[in-house]
């Protein structure tokens, strides 16, 4: 998952000017900061999330991280109301969160707001596979095998319960492209990865 990060941090602030101004939802413990940052070492980077306790950890790990960001703030806030003026950021990406909005396409209306025109919009996220035999053995995986995984690991038997449920809720990569592109998100793409497992999409405002 690190090198999927690493991807789509490049997708979202290569090329762009030596110190662009990037947003990262739904950040977490900041594993995409991280990667923006060695894409990016001279940008500056605002990580939100709505979840105060991995506010709490995110600036010890960036600490304790070799070359770590020296311009960055964690934020709590709602992606669905994002707490930033209109034609803010050069970049915004987000890992792993938009199968957890209650409103996608509110989502991205609200990406759209805060980046300025010409910036970029990256989200990395999982997605259901479409080869017959993998896509049999995938859902085998991630619906029986990764929550007792994770309870295993985390302690907490319940605690990625909730994951096979917010997968098969999830949407297309075309129906998605489709919701980017009516939240005025131009020149939508996606990449493939691990099989058809994992997608990038992306576009500019």
């Amino acid at each position: 998952d690190q090198a999927w990060r690493r991807r789509a941090a490049r997708l979202a602030v290569e090329g762009l000017m030596d110190a662009p101004l990037a947003l990262d939802l739904a950040t977490g413990t900041g594993d995409l900061v991280l990667a923006l940052n060695e894409v990016k070492p001279a940008a500056c980077i605002v990580g939100l999330d709505l979840t105060f306790e991995m506010l709490d950890l995110a600036p010890d790990k960036i600490r304790d991280t070799p070359a770590a960001p020296k311009t960055l703030g964690f934020v709590n806030g709602d992606t669905l109301d994002l707490p930033f003026a209109d034609n803010t950021f050069d970049a915004i990406t987000s890992a792993f969160m938009l199968r957890n909005l209650v409103d996608v396409e509110r989502g991205f209306v609200e990406m759209v707001r805060v980046t300025r025109p010409g910036g970029r919009i990256v989200a990395l996220e999982i997605t259901q596979p479409r080869l017959p035999l993998w896509s049999t053995l995938f859902q085998f995986y991630f619906f029986k095998m990764v929550p007792i995984f994770g309870g295993i690991i985390s302690g907490d038997m319940g605690a990625y319960s909730y994951l096979p449920n917010s997968l098969a809720r999830f949407i297309s990569p075309e129906h998605l492209a489709t919701i980017m592109a009516r939240a005025r998100v131009r020149d939508v793409h996606w990449v493939l990865l691990n099989l058809g497992t994992v997608a990038i999409h992306y576009g500019v405002k």
